[in-house]
């Protein structure tokens, strides 16, 4: 009995098997191969204000089309601050150029290029850049894109 069991659950498995793989093939997110360097990047224009850093510049690079989170290059100019905000969704940050100063909740991590930061949703963070240098960094958003000014 426990053979035909198995025998018939392997045969069921094996009917359904065009089903589960079209369904994931619905699922997948259709992506085209993209490459860009530092110099490629397609900048907006200047914004900024009302908390953001004046002068601050993005680049989106596209969405994922289950969570709704973005991905982007954003640029701080040199001297600027990112006051203190928090986001629903985490945050995921990586320095591509530059020198930045991110505080986690309290504590003030000075970072240049290379460094990863991740930023849990609900975490208040700051940045700050140096005079001198712009800042380039690249973020990852788990979720859409939101910002919460909180007072220092």
């Amino acid at each position: 009995m426990e053979h035909l069991l198995l025998r018939a659950g392997f045969l069921l498995l094996l009917a359904l098997q065009p089903a589960i793989g079209e369904a994931r093939q619905a699922a997948a997110p259709v992506t085209e191969p993209r490459v860009m360097s530092l110099t490629d990047i397609p900048w907006g224009p200047p914004g900024g204000g009302n908390g953001y850093p004046v002068g601050l510049r993005t680049a989106r690079l596209g969405a994922d089309p289950v969570t709704g989170g973005i991905s982007y290059y954003a640029l701080f100019p040199a001297g600027s601050r990112f006051d203190r905000h928090w986001h629903t969704h985490d945050e995921f940050v990586v320095v591509a150029r530059g020198t930045v100063t991110i505080t986690l909740g309290q504590q003030a991590h000075t970072l240049g290029p290379g460094a990863y930061i991740v930023i849990p949703g609900k975490l208040s963070h700051v940045w700050d850049v140096p005079a001198g240098e712009d800042a380039v960094i690249f973020v990852r958003r788990a979720g859409p894109a939101d910002f919460h000014f909180v007072k220092d």
